[in-house]
């Protein structure tokens, strides 16, 4: 006979939906009936989706395996190929395309019991021009780029985990947007085998979800990593450097006023709180990552430029033809400035547990043509160390805001644990 379970059980958080299908309280298909009711009533405003089937989703759900992810709905990013569902990278170009076989995230969640629920909409190869997402706070706002569909998602409540990609803000920008977790790990913890790659030196999987220890569960399950739980409360408090960032002049108004009044909170709570820059040879990685960006990425769709190239939007032909003209010597430059400060970052954290800075300059954008400036995120994509943005409030429209917690790299079961400690204190 069927479980009765009290509550809506896509309400769950999906460690805790975890542990009732583990202990026989829920199961796999009552969640995904729970989900998919969510979806008919929220996805028409928010259009996650990609590709979603209904009765695949149910059949997947009754099959799931038994594992760490056991029953859990997961949305893809449509840069990860999955055998099932069509892989089209947010582009024109690869309409219809199917993939023999799934990519290593997310065949990794399949074996750890996940049920890829849909893909979910990425911008134009994961860069450029978004797609027909909606941000679930506001319709007339962006919800960000170019994990649009999955941020979007998790923050209107459509599944409770899901794939990012980041490049330069596009797992923690949309995310903090969203008013969604976003878990941008140390560069080359989840395996990018299967995925759309753009960008070689920077391209990063992540994951977006309701609760920072549901991101720990999710990246650790997909990873092989022990991330630890979050939620257990640590024996001591932290020692915070409160950082601006060379792009401090982006912040808007309700940015500037969050990382004061977080800093604050933060000191009520016994952290040890200092204001910590980085070193000003980091002000290099404004320019380097640009040109390290889109020299990579015009080489990665070679085969598109070469065929497809009417197909491709004008402001990405833009971007390519950028990279593709940078001289050798400007990319040896910025490839340099990667690795001197690469290896400079530990010393510039000495004495600190975590970095608290920005998540995004402010609020979601309103309209859809741009999703937003990545300007507090680049720079910890190209350092390659683990980054967390936890929700913050709501800015002047009411729209979420988030706040970043920044760690050393190889660091990320401490930051995830120090961001849980964040959040908590300034909730």
């Amino acid at each position: 006979m069927p479980q009765t379970v009290k509550g809506d059980p896509a309400s769950f958080t999906a460690t805790e939906a975890v542990r009732r299908i583990h202990d026989g309280r829920l199961r796999p298909e009552a969640l995904m009936d729970a989900y998919l009711d969510h979806i008919a009533s929220r996805d028409p405003s928010v259009r996650a989706f990609a590709h979603f089937d209904p009765a695949q989703a149910r059949a997947a759900a009754a099959s799931a395996r038994p594992g760490p992810l056991h029953g859990i709905p997961v949305g893809a990013k449509d840069v990860l190929d999955t055998a099932d569902m069509p892989s089209q990278y947010g582009s024109p170009i690869w309409a219809g395309w199917q993939p023999r076989a799934d990519s290593a995230p997310v065949a990794w969640a399949r074996k750890a019991g996940a049920v890829v629920l849909g893909k979910t909409v990425t911008t134009e190869f994961a860069t450029r021009k978004p797609g027909p997402t909606m941000n679930p706070a506001n319709p007339a706002h962006t919800p960000g780029g170019s994990s649009s569909g999955s941020a979007a998602g998790v923050g209107a409540g459509l599944f409770p985990l899901a794939y990012g990609t980041q490049t330069a803000g596009s797992v923690i920008r949309p995310a903090a947007y969203c008013g969604a977790v976003g878990y941008k790990p140390t560069y080359g913890l989840i395996s990018r085998i299967g995925m759309k790659i753009m960008s070689d030196s920077l391209d990063t999987i992540g994951v977006i979800a309701r609760t920072v220890a549901d991101c720990a569960l999710f990246a650790g399950a997909v990873s092989g990593r022990d991330l630890g739980d979050p939620d257990t409360k640590p024996e001591a408090t932290p020692r915070i450097g409160v950082c601006q960032s060379p792009t401090w002049d982006t912040a808007a108004p309700e940015t500037r006023a969050l990382l004061a009044r977080v800093a604050d909170a933060l000191g009520r709570a016994g952290a040890s709180v200092s204001r910590r820059e980085l070193p000003a040879s980091f002000d290099a990685l404004v320019e380097a990552h640009p040109i390290v960006m889109n020299s990579e990425s015009a080489r990665a769709l070679g085969w598109e430029l070469a065929n497809h190239a009417d197909q491709l939007s004008e402001g990405l032909r833009e971007r390519l033809g950028f990279g593709l003209n940078q001289p050798q010597s400007a990319l040896e430059h910025a490839y340099a400035v990667f690795e001197a400060t690469q290896r400079a970052f530990p010393d510039a954290m000495d004495g600190l547990d975590v970095l608290v800075t920005p998540a995004a300059p402010g609020e979601a954008p309103k309209g859809l043509e741009w999703t937003g400036d990545p300007a507090f995120n680049f720079i910890w994509t190209s350092l390659h160390v683990p980054c967390v943005t936890v929700p913050a409030g709501t800015g002047p429209n009411g729209l979420p805001l988030g706040i970043q917690i920044v760690g050393r790299r190889g660091d990320d079961r401490a930051v995830l644990a120090w961001a849980r400690w964040v959040e908590a204190a300034i909730a």
